[in-house]
């Protein structure tokens, strides 16, 4: 019977190696992300001139907007990959941030990254309000702030479980 439990385990265990398979895509969507960005800096970059100051803003805070998706998806793969599949061995030199995301801080970055995403697409609509409907504003601005209140939430519950590990540690 200890065998079975054992082949089981190492089964289970072997299994977070499929994990890399999602890892890699995203990889893969990033490289597709780089491209779409390309594309939208070099028509930023070819209107330069021709854009009235608020076409600018706008086409900055989307060029912001598609920096914050490209930085999240590389925090998703790298905290991921490093809690869940592997340590990245030779690489910690070279980036100070590994093996310091545990999934907590990554949960509360991932929290923010959204915030700060959906700030930057709702900055985007309030300036071209004209071409939303009130309903369709409004609607965003609920979603924005369900996902400042989560965030919040989130970082809350956060604290309030480092403080009840605090005696734990103490005492070890």
């Amino acid at each position: 019977m200890k065998s079975l439990e054992l082949l089981v385990e190492r089964i289970i265990l072997s299994s977070r190696w499929i994990l890399v398979a999602f890892y890699l895509g995203l990889v893969a969507a990033l490289a597709v992300y780089a491209v779409s960005f390309g594309y939208k800096f070099l028509k930023v970059a070819g209107n330069v001139f021709t854009y009235s100051e608020a076409e600018m803003i706008l086409a900055m805070l989307g060029l912001i907007d598609a920096a914050l998706v490209a930085s999240l998806i590389v925090m998703v793969m790298i905290s991921g990959y490093e809690n869940f599949v592997s340590r990245f061995d030779e690489a910690e030199d070279q980036v100070s941030f590994l093996g310091k995301l545990d999934s907590g801080s990554l949960k509360i970055k991932v929290a923010s990254s959204i915030v700060a995403i959906s700030s930057i697409h709702l900055l985007q609509v309030f300036l071209n309000s004209s071409q939303f409907t009130d309903g369709k504003i409004m609607w965003l601005t609920i979603m924005h702030l369900a996902f400042v209140v989560s965030a919040v939430m989130l970082g809350f519950l956060e604290v309030m479980m480092n403080k009840k590990k605090a005696p734990y540690d103490d005492k070890a």
